[in-house]
């Protein structure tokens, strides 16, 4: 009974998706203040109902009702209680009803946090939400319903969850990766209102802003959690492999890196709309592309758990209605999309839409590498394979002038910067950033190009960071200390300063791991050590490994250094009965500098195991630069000038209960 329950649940938001679309929208167009005040219990309404649904989902996992045929194909009776609590996202039904969870949720946030925006604004915005929110509730109940029933003849036991997902990694990193995704339908929705509206001013970057660095954040912090799980848990030892879901998640980031930069222009400076309203609805299509194309199966994917090629053509056409409409609607206002600010040919306008052009084309580079192998075979033209090194060597043509940019934007001034005043500076900043290169490069036993490239390009963000956050201090001329001058800094200003230190960070990671970790596939029995990059690794056999619902080995190995022991470390390999596959658990020993990774591969024919061992340098500041980077992002949501932002009081209600929209103060 719950089920239908469920299933009843989702059918009213339905509705109440188009009440949302519609009388909103209706009542801005019309000026009739009712109408629009509706959008907020709409929204409400919208969440709590579809919040409704996933919690009777999650009974049924946890209570193991597999008379319910989603329940029954991904989870098991001897499934841990919290792998059953994230089973309701193992699958294609389960994870989009978390997907509309989250876009509800998003939506209820802009309606509760938006009071000092004009209710016109809010209620154009809510009405797009609404919009878009039809198709997912029609594509849940038509297409991919999690509540169907396999009565009257259901299975005593279920299929169980994917192995691949029995991770803690994959608790944590769906959630965040689809609070990125959905988090760009507010900047898509603002946009939107604003074409609809036709009032194009920089007002409307502002409202966004705070909303896209959200998302940004999520989808940051969500994409490195996907890139450490693949790492620690597919025993490959690696943290990227261009991996289609990989690209499909990476776009929307670039494009959203872009948008977000460019908000910031169009807020402060009144130029690039145009560029911006594009980029909004780019940032959006791309999380709209990403999820076709992961979920479609016409890709192939170790992250793609979930494919239906019948579905994906559902998804193809929600993609289609949202970029077309959105599109059309761009043109037809584009005329009215004029910048009013002025600037000359070196300035700070300039060099950002310098680094967006760049993003822009690093994202139509994964687009093709991951999308013209599916062209190219559906032509009739046969197979072809785009792999990682088409991908790294064009991001090394990219990052380069993309670095320099992102160095030398923040040091210069807005409208005009006289190239000369900058000179020193810069100067400084790369005789600096080389000299580290090479005393690091040459602290390995080999030097490397690329290395000495990446590592220069790192110390020439965080040295330029550092001289424009000094040309802050030294440019407050009061008499205060210099911790009272960083103090005085404003949040969004330290979110810049964390964002491109943790884009260093991360980069000095790549850099490292890429050019100087250390490999080796050996076949050893109990008691054979072999030394890898200045450590010792013994084995000490192998164990029988009993989990709650796999089996399998264990194999141990013993580290040591200079005959001082390291870490002890468990590599294994589980075998599920019920789904009939075999995992691999890497045994990792974690530091500042290095990780030691150990694979337990197959047992062979004399008895000996084969395994794999790695020496990873730096490998954890891939994943610690994007943390920071996701701070960073927190840091500039909390600016004062988002959460004090107020709206100009107005004489305004007519007698027949009308308003009109009021004018917001310039902070």
């Amino acid at each position: 009974m719950l089920a239908e329950l469920g299933n009843f649940a989702l059918v009213i938001a339905l509705m109440m998706s188009m009440l949302l679309a519609i009388y909103p929208m209706w009542g801005a167009y019309k000026n009739h203040a009712q109408m629009m005040a509706l959008a907020k219990p709409l929204a409400i309404g919208l969440f709590v109902f579809t919040l409704f649904a996933y919690i009777v989902l999650t009974r049924a996992f946890i209570e193991n009702d597999f008379s319910l045929a989603y329940v029954a194909h991904h989870s098991n009776s001897l499934l841990p209680w919290y792998y059953r609590v994230t089973a309701v996202w193992g699958g294609h039904e389960g994870s989009f009803l978390l997907w509309v969870l989250i876009f509800s949720l998003w939506t209820v946030a802009v309606a509760l946090f938006s009071r000092a925006i004009p209710i016109q604004m809010v209620a154009r915005v809510l009405a797009v939400l609404g919009l878009v929110a039809m198709g997912f509730y029609l594509f849940i109940l038509l297409a991919s319903n999690p509540f169907d029933r396999l009565l009257p003849f259901y299975p005593v036991d279920g299929r169980d969850l994917n192995p691949l997902l029995q991770d803690f990694g994959m608790i944590i990193h769906p959630p965040m990766l689809y609070m990125g995704y959905v988090g760009f339908s507010v900047a898509f929705a603002f946009a939107i209102a604003a074409l609809i509206s036709g009032k194009l001013d920089s007002t409307w970057a502002r409202w966004s802003r705070p909303w896209t660095i959200a998302a940004w954040c999520f989808l940051t912090v969500g994409i490195a959690l996907g890139s450490w799980w693949a790492y620690y848990e597919l025993g490959w030892g690696g943290w990227w492999f261009w991996d289609p879901s990989e690209n499909a998640a990476f776009m929307p980031w670039l494009v959203g890196t872009a948008l977000m930069h460019s908000l910031a222009v169009t807020e402060k400076r009144k130029v690039f709309k145009s560029w911006t309203v594009l980029l909004a609805i780019s940032a959006f299509s791309m999380s709209l592309l990403g999820t076709f194309l992961i979920r479609s199966g016409i890709l192939v994917s170790v992250h793609a758990f979930a494919t239906d090629p019948t579905r994906g053509l559902f998804i193809l056409g929600i993609l289609a209605v949202t970029v077309g409409g959105s599109l059309l609607l761009y043109a037809l206002r584009a005329p009215q999309l004029k910048s009013t600010g002025r600037y000359e040919l070196f300035s700070r306008e300039v060099l950002l839409i310098g680094n967006n052009v760049l993003l822009t084309a690093a994202t139509i580079v994964v687009f093709l590498g991951t999308l013209l192998p599916l062209v190219h075979k559906e032509l009739g033209l046969g197979s072809i394979s785009i792999g990682a090194p088409f991908f790294n060597q064009m991001f090394v043509f990219l990052i380069v002038p993309f670095v320099f940019l992102m160095g030398l934007g923040p040091l210069s001034r807005w409208k005009r910067q006289s190239p000369t005043a900058l000179v020193r500076q810069l100067l400084i900043a790369f005789g600096i950033s080389l000299s580290a290169a090479v005393l690091v490069i040459f602290s390995y036993d080999q030097a490397a190009y690329m290395a000495a490239l990446g590592m220069t390009l790192s110390f020439w963000i965080l040295l330029t960071t550092l001289q424009e956050v000094m040309q802050r201090i030294e440019g407050n001329k009061g008499e205060l200390s210099v911790v009272a001058k960083l103090r005085a800094l404003t949040p969004s200003h330290w979110g810049m300063v964390l964002g491109h230190v943790g884009f260093a960070v991360t980069l000095i990671g790549i850099t490292l791991v890429s050019n100087y970790e250390q490999e080796s596939d050996v076949r050893m029995s109990t008691g054979d050590s072999i030394n890898i990059g200045g450590y010792d690794f013994v084995f000490n056999g192998v164990e029988e490994l009993k989990g709650p619902n796999y089996g399998g080995h264990v194999g141990l190995v013993d580290v040591f250094e200079d005959g001082d022991f390291v870490s002890a470390l468990a590599a294994e390999k589980r075998f599920y009965p019920v789904q009939r596959t075999t995992m691999t658990e890497a045994g990792i020993d974690s530091g500042l500098t290095r990780d030691l990774f150990v694979a337990l591969g197959e047992r062979l024919d004399n008895g000996d195991w084969a395994l794999r061992i790695y020496v990873k340098p730096f490998v954890n500041w891939i994943w610690a630069g994007a943390f920071i980077m996701g701070i960073g992002g927190i840091f500039s949501i909390a600016d004062r000038r988002y959460r004090m932002a107020k709206v100009a009081k107005f004489k305004s209600l007519t007698s027949n209960g009308k308003t009109i929209e009021p004018a917001t103060e310039a902070n």
